[in-house]
């Protein structure tokens, strides 16, 4: 059986759910729990791109009956009299288009991936013409691996904060998942420094046995003409070849961001998202929740 991928490993369910429920419902199919007032939903947890079942052996999807299994889970959902459920399944799952026919919502959603690793040079080669100025640009700039979780988290922070914008997770949410990950070797945090030692560009990257995935990218808008941007993104691609691994942008749905992405020729990946509202009251709460964010921003 290949590995699953990170983001459905125990220990991460363990980290990024810290302080709320999560639990197997089926084999190979973990969900997060919440609660709130009266409604029990199933959602993906913070900085997790994937969940639903997993069911990948020697490189290829073993399920022997799909359409059975997609009735399975119907029926478990149902039976947990759930008031939503939407989870983000696999790359190259054939699920997801198998729940259409029982009233669930199906939804691409696209991540961005550089497989071949093999030659640097031939990787750099497929950089755009501004990417490839930027990183020439910013050869002249230091790069460090070891910033800690609580240095990371200042600097995003203050990054965000020029933005009049907050990062979208909490400082304990990042200790507890870099201590985690960082005692079972699959964590890394790499800085792109100037001459004068101000940090231009950070990010905290994770591996599984497969990809190394570009989690969580911050840059200093006031080192925004330096090529930092570019320079982390090669320093997270050289350290993915280092390993052995392949490189995942960890996705974006947002326009400007997989622009970016793509500029480092990339390969669009897709993956597809399922969801189904099984109460009507839900509908207001999602309502409620999206004026709140768009008057509050939170």
């Amino acid at each position: 059986m290949q590995t699953k991928p990170i983001f459905m490993e125990s220990w991460w369910l363990d980290a990024v759910c810290a302080g709320k429920h999560w639990e197997e419902i089926l084999p190979n199919m973990p969900c997060l729990i919440n609660k709130r007032w009266w409604m029990r939903y199933v959602v993906m947890p913070q900085m997790t791109q994937i969940g639903g079942m997993w069911g990948m052996e020697n490189g290829e999807w073993r399920m022997k009956n799909g359409e059975c299994m997609v009735r399975e889970i119907d029926a478990k959902l149902r039976g947990m009299k759930l008031a939503y459920y939407y989870q983000q399944y696999p790359v190259g799952s054939p699920l997801p288009q198998l729940f259409k026919p029982l009233g669930y919502k199906v939804k691409e959603r696209v991540t961005y991936r550089i497989d071949d690793l093999s030659d640097l040079d031939a990787v750099m080669h497929r950089f755009s013409k501004n990417k490839k100025r930027q990183l020439q640009k910013a050869l002249t700039l230091n790069v460090e691996r070891g910033m800690s979780a609580e240095a990371f988290y200042r600097f995003h922070t203050g990054c965000m904060t020029a933005r009049n914008r907050q990062p979208s997770y909490s400082r304990e949410f990042l200790l507890v998942l870099e201590r985690k990950a960082r005692r079972l070797g699959c964590c890394e945090t790499l800085r792109i420094t100037n001459m004068d030692g101000d940090t231009c560009a950070a990010a905290f990257v994770v591996w599984d046995s497969e990809y190394l995935y570009y989690l969580i990218p911050c840059y200093s808008p006031m080192h925004k003409d330096t090529g930092a941007g570019a320079r982390l993104v090669f320093e997270a691609i050289k350290l993915a070849k280092e390993k052995g691994l392949k490189f995942d942008f960890e996705g974006s749905m947002k326009r400007g961001i997989a622009n970016h992405y793509k500029q480092f020729g990339s390969t669009p990946a897709t993956y597809y998202s399922v969801s189904k509202v099984y109460k009507w009251y839900f509908y207001i709460a999602l309502l409620i929740n999206r004026l709140r964010i768009a008057k509050f921003g939170i």
